[in-house]
């Protein structure tokens, strides 16, 4: 199965937030989500949460883009669970990344963690150009 898109920007925008001086905020809005969808778990997560962004810092300190990555990648994974044994969360995980992680990231940091969803389907001789970012197209 592959990961949501919102799996993939939330467990980003969770990891790049640990860093910034609006965490606080952000982990008691994470941890009152998991209270709401998984009230057996919050404790847990709010230990690791604080024990995690210890972590993320020292990485940050010593530019070790690896541990971070890492970090991520075991959140988008626990969050990609979460939703695979309740496709309904999908709705607040949203909510909780444009409400309140999204907006403790700096613009370059919110950009990085995005979610984009792309589909397209083209049909005879159409094309299709997508793109996340910029695009320039020199078709003659």
């Amino acid at each position: 199965m592959r990961m949501d898109p919102i799996v993939a920007a939330a467990g980003g925008a969770l990891v790049s937030a640990m860093a910034t001086d609006g965490w606080q905020h952000v982990r008691d809005a994470v941890v009152a989500w998991w209270r709401r969808h998984r009230p057996e778990r919050a404790e847990e997560v709010d230990s690791e949460l604080e024990a995690l962004r210890g972590r993320v810092l020292t990485a940050r300190e010593e530019a070790d883009q690896e541990t971070e990555q890492a970090l991520t990648g075991a959140w988008r994974l626990r969050l990609q669970q979460l939703l695979e044994e309740d496709p309904a969360l999908a709705a607040g995980l949203r909510r909780l990344l444009e409400e309140h992680l999204a907006p403790a990231l700096s613009p370059d940091e919110r950009a990085r963690n995005q979610a984009v969803v792309m589909r397209a389907e083209a049909r005879d001789s159409a094309r299709i150009y997508m793109a996340g970012r910029d695009q320039h197209i020199t078709d003659a």
